[in-house]
């Protein structure tokens, strides 16, 4: 089957998210912190528009305020007054709502809020590719530097911080990969649905691992069909891309289920 140059690359830059966000998707899982990453995904909302008010990139914006988000949650967790839950919950609605306020002040700015809430893979341009492959490897290339620390960290932090692992300094580190990954993801799936492409991997790939590298790798995988398999589906159906490549996601870990139970009854 003949694919136009935009579903090509579709196709790869949905790759490239998807390789990143298996690993990282693990962590998120095992963390519990699927919480955390939406809050990350509607503060991209406000990064948009303040890239747009300060006529700087979008994808750096995001990046900025998913590190100013990232610095108050540690800090004010550090406090222990409050739970990481009613943090999360503040933080989430007021960036969404500061988002939305500040692009319907911007009258002079035509803003393609559909687009930014549910993605266009089928728009991303080369330099989008760019961004994506390069952000991907950077957070790669720090996973794996920090991969013992970070694991030791998510298994029991009490035990880490006693064998001198900076567990602060780890928690900080993985909410700013994410924030990265979700600006990179945000034109794949869109601010609404970005973390599903990085929970539902990780999620399905449980029953067929045995260590947490094998399933990073496995939910790398398990991405990366979700991506091939939505993309194909959206153009074969014309149905929206970035919530089909999250309905394939889902899918694949339906049947990770059904494969899981039929495995333990044998």
């Amino acid at each position: 089957m003949f694919l136009e140059d935009f579903v090509v690359r579709a196709v790869v830059a949905g790759l490239g998210v998807a390789l990143v966000g298996g690993p990282l998707g693990c962590f998120i899982v095992w963390r519990r912190m699927a919480y955390f990453g939406d809050t990350m995904a509607h503060a991209a909302l406000l990064g948009v528009a303040l890239g747009l008010l300060l006529h700087v990139p979008t994808s750096g914006a995001i990046v900025l305020v998913g590190v100013a988000l990232a610095g108050m949650m540690t800090l004010l967790l550090r406090q222990g007054r409050w739970g990481s839950d009613t943090l999360l919950g503040i933080f989430s609605h007021t960036a969404l709502a500061l988002g939305l306020v500040a692009l319907s002040l911007m009258e002079t700015v035509r803003v393609d809020l559909m687009g930014y809430l549910f993605g266009d893979i089928l728009a991303v341009t080369p330099e989008n590719l760019m961004w994506v492959w390069g952000g991907g490897i950077i957070v790669l290339a720090v996973l794996v530097v920090l991969w013992r620390p970070m694991l030791s960290a998510t298994v029991h932090a009490d035990l880490a911080a006693a064998e001198g692992v900076p567990v602060q300094a780890m928690q900080f580190a993985l909410m700013l990969l994410i924030a990265v990954v979700v600006a990179a993801a945000m034109n794949i799936v869109g601010i609404l649905l970005v973390t599903s492409l990085l929970v539902i991997p990780a999620a399905a790939a449980r029953p067929f691992v045995s260590t947490p590298g094998h399933m990073a790798v496995v939910a790398s995988g398990i991405g990366s069909m979700a991506v091939v398999g939505g993309i194909l589906a959206s153009v074969q159906w014309d149905t929206p891309t970035g919530p089909s490549i999250v309905v394939t996601a889902f899918s694949l870990f339906m049947a990770s289920l059904l494969i899981g139970a039929a495995r333990r009854s044998r």
